[in-house]
């Protein structure tokens, strides 16, 4: 048996071609089918959509987590996506936790989206909402 659970996280991002600071989100359910391998690796897959203003509206994505804040101390998050313009996309972000500022750490995620050559065309600045979006996530959290 595995658990699943759904999350949003919400910022901006700064377009690298004009430098535009512009809003970013995605809402992601992730999901790992067995528990005893996501121990071993800590493996999930993420499905949902991201909203990424002059890349792509409301596009579906399907991606990876990473959850190995114990012993690596990093959630790491992994994307896909088709944008308006027809061409793939892949945002990569990671938490790195410090437990003496897990408020801060595990509600924070920097990260880049690159096109398919690999060249960077947004860096972006998430987090977590914990006022409004805590119950939602935390009610979330099930076997499956």
């Amino acid at each position: 048996m595995g658990f699943c659970f759904d999350e949003t996280m919400a910022g901006t991002m700064e377009l690298t071609r004009t430098g535009e600071r512009v809003p970013f989100a995605f809402t992601v359910h992730v999901h790992a089918p067995s528990t005893l391998r996501h121990l071993r690796d800590g493996k999930a897959t993420m499905r949902g959509t991201v909203e990424a203003p002059g890349l792509a509206a409301a596009a579906p994505l399907d991606g990876e987590m990473t959850l190995r804040p114990i012993g690596k101390k990093v959630v790491r998050y992994a994307f896909e996506f088709t944008g308006d313009d027809g061409a793939r996309y892949r945002f990569e972000g990671q938490k790195d936790i410090r437990w003496l500022d897990a408020a801060r750490t595990w509600t924070t995620l920097p990260g880049e989206i690159r096109d398919a050559s690999g060249a960077v065309v947004a860096r972006c600045d998430t987090r977590f909402d914990m006022r409004s979006d805590w119950m939602q996530f935390a009610s979330s959290f099930r076997p499956a």
